[in-house]
């Protein structure tokens, strides 16, 4: 079993793995899972604050969550496998708490006798509300962290948007729209993944904007393009923001 393991990982890197069963490989598919079980199990651990048992049904969330990173990861999105599988995991975690959270705190409200019962709904709204604000603030986190991997890829850093996003609002809308045009053509966004760089010249033919204008703006495009093609709830919430309704 060491030695193919071994062999594994000295062969190949874990993203050829991950497209070879993609491809239809099954040997390779239960190889993996069963080698990066104690990855696994080590995120799910970091998600519920306490040590995690075999039979546990957050592993199990954690493992069919690792199983849907495998079947679902792109690497024309940016960031590696472990990256994505690791944001995956907790996004199912959190939502896995979060129902169990709620259907227990239904469960207590049913039970409560009609003097108690206002009061306890009470609480159980304020600690239910609380809950999902702390939720919302996980998933938030794990994007950034996620977001902040690719943008290195590209040798982007966040100072580097505040300080070269467009100051005008129009200027920002068509540098979204340019980037939108960008992720839409698959030629490009293989590109732009690829060689990670924007393809100016293709998209100075289709977006008419100036070369100038691309270049300018050119971090902000990539930055906003990486979202739009990625699994990114929360920042995608935030360029709709900048859009016109």
């Amino acid at each position: 079993m060491f030695s193919i393991l071994f062999s594994l990982k000295k062969e190949r890197t874990i993203e050829q793995t991950v497209h070879e069963i993609q491809q239809g490989n099954k040997v390779l598919h239960n190889q993996l899972i069963q080698q990066y079980k104690p990855f696994i199990a080590k995120t799910v651990s970091n998600v519920c604050k306490r040590f995690i048992h075999e039979g546990d049904d957050e592993l199990s969330i954690g493992l069919i969550a690792f199983n849907e990173a495998i079947e679902k990861y792109a690497p024309h999105k940016g960031g590696s496998f472990i990256s994505f599988a690791e944001l995956l995991i907790k996004r199912r975690l959190i939502d896995y708490i979060r129902k169990e959270a709620k259907e227990k705190n239904i469960i207590l409200h049913t039970n409560e006798d009609e003097e108690n019962s206002a009061q306890t709904y009470l609480d159980t709204k304020l600690s239910m509300d609380e809950f999902y604000k702390q939720v919302e603030q996980e998933h938030r986190r794990e994007e950034i962290i996620h977001y902040q991997q690719v943008l290195k890829e590209f040798g982007i850093h966040f100072h580097d948007l505040i300080e070269q996003s467009p100051k005008h609002k129009d200027a920002r809308i068509n540098a979204i729209n340019v980037a939108k045009l960008l992720v839409e053509d698959e030629e490009m966004l293989e590109w732009l993944f690829r060689k990670k760089q924007l393809p100016i010249k293709q998209l100075q033919n289709i977006a008419e904007v100036s070369r100038k204008t691309i270049e300018r703006n050119r971090k902000y495009i990539i930055a906003v393009a990486i979202i739009l093609a990625g699994d990114y709830v929360y920042l995608k919430d935030y360029i709709k923001g900048v859009l016109p309704s």
